[in-house]
């Protein structure tokens, strides 16, 4: 592929996968659903019924839902979308909720409302949702990514319906399969700063803003606050004002994050760290935009290799872009920027993921130890040698090793830890 070619490739994923959401995405992608579902019935439904992937279950069971006062659960999710959702802010659909609407919600999850079952596919992010009002109803179904809606039912007529298949999620998306890591380096290093100072700058504005929230008052588990009190060293900052956006985001606090790969989890790892990292450097902002690009992109094309949900934990292919960023920012080559991801994937690639909560950020605190970890081992020439474990010759090698630990080794591991979750 050609230089030009290439790099308005990489715009494309940047453009998809950095964007603006409103809390988690999972309890989102059901209120969108609810919302779109609703307008295009005409009036507002006398019920409602939500069939779930196990993923999207695991991951709404447990978080809050944005701007709903603390309520969680697929059920709030979806009544949160019907009654004031507004289908066209997409991942901000629940943004303007009022106190009226917030009693409503709680009014129709008394009586009922809404159903929820366990869909059967193989789609990890599946969410089929329909709204009936007498004989009317509309049905709609969203596919691989949180807003991705692949067909609208009306009455029993196909108002749209796309091809994307359960199996393969990178169809939803600009191929992903021409990320690699020399690649991304050399892109980060040489694509005109005016195509991605928009895109990264509202990254760190956002992304920083939460993370600040998360410091200075009492979100989630405190996780970030806690690690705050002993950072006196950069490292230890970075990684406590990660851990208290996700304390924030996972406590509801109602605050845009800008995601990564459909998690706002993954995209405040992926981001904050490193631009606490070049605060306390006093790197300039046009390099810390590069190395954001790095961070991103390594992200992106690390979780691009596995399920959009699965049981290994984003937070761990996010911290890999951390890793990296930090080794580029200090000046590392690209055969260190490689050695640091090598690091981490050899230290805590078996982290699960059993949904969206307020342990989330302790979970990118431990991943991110592992990427600190990582980056200063691969500074000082060292790394872990193909071999060691699941540990491969080469970098591309390693990430094909993962990629099958994740696709083939914790499926079963993901239905345990759904069975664990639902059960009494």
């Amino acid at each position: 592929m050609e230089k030009q070619e290439l790099f308005d490739t990489y715009l494309s994923i940047l453009n998809e996968e950095l964007v603006v959401a409103f809390g988690c995405t999972e309890p989102i992608a059901i209120a969108y659903a609810a919302a779109v579902a609703r307008e295009y019935l005409g009036e507002f439904p006398e019920r409602m019924n939500v069939n779930a992937s196990g993923n999207i279950i695991k991951n709404v069971k447990s978080v809050v839902v944005p701007n709903s006062g603390g309520l969680h659960g697929i059920e709030l999710s979806a009544l949160m979308g019907v009654v004031c959702g507004d289908p066209s802010k997409k991942l901000e659909v629940t943004k303007e909720a009022t106190d009226e609407d917030r009693a409503k919600v709680r009014e129709l999850y008394s009586k009922k409302f809404c159903s929820v079952h366990v869909c059967n596919t193989k789609a990890s992010l599946k969410v089929e949702l329909t709204v009936y009002k007498g004989d009317h109803y509309v049905s709609i179904t969203i596919m691989h990514v949180h807003t991705n809606i692949t067909k609208i039912e009306k009455n029993g007529e196909i108002l749209f319906e796309s091809k994307c298949s359960e199996s393969n999620f990178n169809e939803a998306l600009t191929d992903h399969t021409v990320l690699a890591l020399s690649d991304i380096v050399r892109f980060a290093d040489e694509v005109e700063l005016s195509r991605v100072s928009e895109l990264i700058g509202r990254q760190i504005d956002l992304n920083l803003a939460i993370a600040n929230e998360g410091i200075a008052h009492n979100w989630g588990a405190r996780v970030g606050k806690t690690i705050s009190l002993d950072a006196t060293d950069l490292f230890t900052k970075a990684k406590a004002m990660a851990a208290a956006g996700s304390d924030a985001r996972m406590g509801g606090c109602s605050m845009p994050v800008v995601i990564n790969s459909g998690s706002g989890n993954q995209g405040i790892t992926a981001s904050v760290p490193v631009i606490v990292y070049a605060q306390e450097k006093q790197i300039p902002k046009e390099r810390l935009i590069r190395g954001l690009l790095i961070s991103n992109l390594v992200a992106v094309m690390i979780k691009s290799s596995m399920s959009r949900l699965s049981a290994f934990c984003g937070a761990v292919s996010a911290s890999c872009g951390t890793a990296a960023a930090f080794t580029y920012l200090a000046g590392g080559s690209l055969q260190q920027i490689a050695d640091a991801v090598i690091n981490l994937l050899g230290n805590v690639s078996g982290i699960i993921c059993d949904g969206a909560k307020s342990s989330c950020a302790a979970k990118i605190a431990a991943s991110l130890d592992a990427a600190i970890l990582g980056h200063k081992l691969a500074m000082q020439g060292l790394a872990f040698h193909g071999g060691d474990g699941i540990i491969k010759d080469t970098i591309n090698q390693t990430l094909r090793a993962v990629s099958r630990l994740e696709g083939e080794g914790m499926k079963q591991t993901d239905a345990v830890v759904l069975d664990i979750m639902t059960s009494e």
